[in-house]
């Protein structure tokens, strides 16, 4: 495979001194343990789409926060059991009310936050049934959590980032370096027939079907991977 990706070449590899650190929830085991944090700083996240806030709480300890919409600099929130519907607030799934906007929600208590973290991204409180919570995503498919899941409350930061276009290539370049993906990708069908299974012929198009079989060797799984099914539907 002519592809100019791989492990010993720096060009692929994740510019990691780039990143400013892993940003979760800080691990309170008591829940009902209520603490307050300050913002202190807003850092720039070259990863990511959103500006992260450097927060400090009552104690004395310092963590990384996914801000959402309307925080700034100095202004003070509730983290644990019991805070104030509040936008900025940190509390359990379970205690917020149907029909309030939240992200940075977790899959199971503890893990620090896993879901609605993109910029300008908001799940919506939707049911509650028994040990768990009902909350629709952006995509507005739904998902059960439990209800000791901590959560934000508010729209996450950075919307509208994607509105404004890149323009030319070189933008897309710089946005693209420090998110460790390769960039640009070229079709298969475009490329020499040494160079990928769909390359060749004289028009471009794969040339023979496109579904290849889960234990297909590497090099060669390319296309539609296990299709369950191929045609049109009828």
């Amino acid at each position: 495979m002519v592809q100019r990706k791989g492990r010993g070449n720096l060009n692929w590899r994740s510019p990691s001194h780039k990143h400013i650190g892993a940003v979760h929830y800080r691990n309170i085991v008591d829940r009902t343990d209520v603490k307050m944090f300050k913002v202190i700083e807003f850092l720039h996240a070259p990863s990511r789409g959103i500006p992260v806030a450097k927060v400090r709480y009552n104690d004395g300890k310092i963590n990384l926060f996914l801000p959402p919409e309307g925080v700034f600099m100095g202004e003070e929130f509730t983290h644990g059991s019991g805070a104030e519907i509040s936008v900025g607030n940190v509390l359990p799934i379970g205690e917020v009310p149907l029909g309030t906007y939240i992200c940075n929600l977790e899959g199971t208590p503890f893990d620090g936050g896993k879901f609605i973290r993109s910029s300008g991204a908001t799940g919506n409180v939707v049911g509650r049934s028994g040990n768990s919570t009902e909350v629709q995503f952006p995509s507005k498919k739904t998902r059960l959590f439990n209800n000791n899941c901590l959560c934000t409350v508010g729209v996450i930061a950075g919307g509208g980032r994607t509105e404004k276009p890149f323009v030319k290539a070189g933008n897309k370049y710089h946005h693209i370096k420090p998110k460790a993906r390769k960039w640009p990708i070229n079709r298969g069908c475009a490329m020499n027939a040494a160079s990928h299974p769909h390359g060749g012929g004289s028009k471009q198009g794969p040339g023979r079907p496109s579904t290849v079989g889960r234990n297909t060797p590497p090099g060669r799984k390319v296309g539609l991977i296990a299709a369950r099914r191929t045609g049109r539907r009828k």
